[in-house]
């Protein structure tokens, strides 16, 4: 690949922060309804992911778009486990017994997982187990917490049942800042949840937190770094704030016009490297945009033999995600209060869990995608070789335009190659939120351009 002298224009840093893809927004309804043991007969299941989607939390934080509702009341709580139930039991039965079922790893993600009690966490580590197979004590098991739910009964409750992982956003220990995301909260209150995890001994803990708050400024943002390196997390990530339509922060008004403000991703992208080179100055390492690990801490991320981008998962839950090596599948997605509810509702009233509903199929051109983007956006790189096994190209057959803009761009490292990899350098690290989406294929563009936000 040649090198450019000519200047890049600029591009704007942070366009949307890709975790999978496609996004549930390029999903619709399937037509054929594929049967999930059809799905499954040809796929190897022997180093699954499993996930179990708990849609609940005590309050709702302004930039949230996640698919979450507050409270349950009404005993909403036991029917949405009944469910989860019912659908593990078909799960489990479509995965059949022709070949090992194995699970490499398992998370339960949300909403709050925790805003279950410490009787309903116990259930859903049995669903997990007793119906699914997996065996939480033996592979990694990541939680997600927030302060006012981590008490000391929830996490004996994980910690006895083999938590690997507790991952508690705090975003930020000022006060005032916290108040400005729309996520109230006391620093008393955070620094006593984090004694309880830490008294709980679970192996890893990984703080999150934002940065582009209304009224951060350097010395706040490195206040709240400072104060959540006191607890010597194993892990921490460091996220920019986006306001989406439909949360509270888009609601409140800061909305399209500050969403395209450059002084706003200006003071991002400052507070990004700020928070980065802090870190590593302070012996971490960076895993990605988003992510640091301690240099010295155990890992939490599953054995070498499972690999997001090509093995498959198996998820639980209404807000929960599959992917088997061709299509990607799910539930309804929203993000609107009432119609998260109707969701809900529908979904603990559903008694055939046997087929798939909602997705998009993944294959040719997008698995390629797919697979680049995902290991591109860690700062280990994509290794050559891998890309090549799997697919019979390499990235720069497939991709020559991407790649080349990214090159014009300074975001890829040149020495890589040289190490079979391709991999981004600091600023096409720092720059993932925009890398990402120009991978996103034209029909991906489309569907998500054409969905109708609810």
């Amino acid at each position: 690949m040649s090198r450019t002298t000519t200047a890049a224009p600029a591009v704007r840093p942070y366009q949307s922060y890709v975790y999978a893809y496609p996004h549930k927004t390029a999903y619709r309804p399937l037509a054929d309804r594929p049967g999930l043991r059809e799905l499954w007969a040809a796929e190897r299941k022997n180093a699954l992911s499993l996930y179990l989607h708990i849609p609940f939390c005590e309050v709702r934080c302004g930039f949230c778009n996640l698919f979450t509702r507050i409270g349950a009341p009404d005993e909403l709580t036991t029917r949405y486990l009944d469910a989860l139930d019912r659908q593990a039991t078909a799960v489990r039965d479509a995965l059949g017994d022709d070949g090992p079922v194995r699970f490499a790893a398992a998370a339960f993600g949300g909403g709050t997982p925790t805003f279950l009690t410490a009787a309903e966490l116990e259930r859903l580590c049995d669903i997990a187990e007793k119906r699914m197979g997996a065996d939480l004590r033996s592979v990694p098991l990541s939680v997600e917490t927030s302060p006012s739910t981590a008490t000391a009964d929830r996490l004996a409750v994980l910690a006895d049942r083999g938590t690997t992982r507790i991952s508690i956003g705090v975003q930020s220990f000022v006060e005032a800042e916290a108040r400005a995301a729309v996520r109230p909260q006391r620093r008393a209150d955070v620094e006593a949840s984090l004694d309880r995890i830490r008294d709980a001994r679970i192996p890893v803990l990984n703080i999150d937190l934002i940065y582009g708050i209304d009224g951060q400024t350097e010395e706040s943002w490195r206040t709240s770094l400072d104060a959540a390196l006191g607890w010597r997390p194993e892990e921490l990530y460091l996220y920019p704030l986006y306001v989406r339509p439909l949360t509270g922060l888009g609601r409140l008004g800061a909305d399209s016009e500050a969403a395209a403000d450059a002084a706003w991703d200006e003071q991002r992208l400052r507070l990004y490297r700020a928070g980065r080179d802090h870190l590593l100055a302070h012996g971490y390492e960076q895993v990605s945009m988003r992510m640091f690990r301690r240099a010295d801490a155990p890992r939490a991320d599953g054995p070498d033999d499972y690999a997001c981008q090509t093995d498959g998962m198996i998820g639980l839950g209404c807000g929960a995600r599959s992917y088997t090596t061709k299509l990607h599948y799910s539930f309804d997605y929203a993000v609107e209060m009432r119609e998260v509810r109707a969701i809900i509702d529908g979904y603990t009233a559903t008694e055939d869990f046997s087929h798939a509903e909602v997705g998009r199929y993944v294959d040719g051109d997008e698995a390629r995608r797919r697979h680049l983007l995902q290991s591109m956006l860690q700062a280990g790189g994509l290794p050559l070789t891998d890309y090549r096994e799997r697919f019979g190209t390499s990235p720069a057959d497939d991709f020559p335009l991407e790649l080349a803009r990214f090159e014009s761009h300074g975001w890829l490292d040149a020495s890589a190659g040289a190490s079979g990899l391709l991999r981004l350098s600091p600023e096409g690290l720092a720059h993932s939120d925009a890398l990402g989406p120009e991978l996103f294929s034209p029909d991906v563009r489309a569907a998500m351009a054409a969905y109708e936000l609810k």
